[in-house]
This record gives C-alpha cells, structure tokens and sequence, in this order.
C-alpha cells in the first residue's frame, strides 16, 4: 500500500526512532511492503520507516536508475533494521540531495565518502558492507531520518539549497 509522506514540519521527523525487537514478524513484513510501494511509487532511491509515520529503526534503500538522480550509479535494494553505521575516513564530499519529506527542494549536503553499515535484514541475518559514493549518501540519507536529521540542518552553504526546478531545470517534472 502506497503511503503518505511526512513532510519537512511534521514533528514527528524530528523524533530519534525506537529499535525494532522482533524480527521475522507479519508486523515488519507488512510495513517492509508499504515502505516498498511508497519509495517506488514515488521514485525514491530510499525511506525511512518515520517518513511515513512510523517510529522504527527501519530503512530501505536501492535503485537500478532514477530520474530524480539520472546520473547516480545503481545501489542494490536493502532493507536494513537497527542500522549502525561506522566512516572509514573523515573525507567528506558536498552532494546534491533532495528528499520524498522535502518535496520540491535539493541542497548540498556533505557525506562522508566511505561508510560501513551494518544491521540485519527482516529476518535477522546480519547485514555488513563496506561502501562509497552514492550508495554511502543514501544510506547516511536514510540513517539521518532515524535520529529526527533531515538533509537541510546539515547544509552548511544556504546558498546551496533550493527549488529543484530552478536548480535543474533538465528535471523538471522528475517526483521529488
């Protein structure tokens, strides 16, 4: 079932998520599936459990292509629970970030360049990489959400944050 979006203001956002203590449940399952339908629906390349109102330390992330990101490599789907996340460098990179909460609007957001997660899946193995790049964007992306962090209150430059459309007018019409 495709989800509303909370959106930047909601305070609901702003609130550190809860651990998930029961794996395997029909409970994570059916909120795993609504997550799912949303992010695709919607184009997203991730989501966080809280953008739809639920207070979990739940992230999914992953896409093959993304019109709201044309040029962003491929990151494999992941449902990741509980997730710690560890930089391998103090290297940072600026990127351009929007968000399904923060329709309408990109900023550039500093990420550490390389990043090991780990978690566990939906029936609790343990998830563990090592990654860079886009992939390790998302993931900090996604985590943010779980800590009540949307991607504005770390932009350092404000002249770096605005409308999509004024921004990148070649994606214009893409579903933020």
């Amino acid at each position: 079932m495709i989800r509303e979006i909370l959106r930047m203001g909601d305070p609901r956002l702003l609130a550190r998520s809860h651990e998930v203590e029961r794996l395997g449940t029909p409970e994570l399952s059916a909120l795993l599936a609504d997550m799912r339908d949303t992010m695709r629906a919607l184009d997203g390349a991730g989501l966080a459990a809280p953008q739809i109102g639920v207070p979990l330390r739940v992230v999914i992330f992953g896409m093959e292509s993304n019109p709201r990101y044309p040029d962003a490599p491929a990151v494999p789907y992941t449902e990741l629970v509980n997730p710690v996340l560890t930089p391998l460098a103090d290297d940072e990179e600026e990127g351009w970030e929007g968000c399904l909460s923060v329709p309408g609007l990109r900023g550039a957001v500093p990420r550490f360049t390389r990043l090991h997660y780990e978690g566990l899946d939906p029936d609790g193995r343990r998830i563990a990489r090592d990654v860079d790049g886009f992939h390790a964007r998302v993931v900090q992306h996604e985590c943010d959400h779980l800590d009540g962090i949307l991607y504005p209150m770390r932009i350092r430059d404000m002249r770096r944050f605005g409308f999509t459309d004024v921004l990148f007018p070649e994606l214009a019409g893409a579903t933020e």
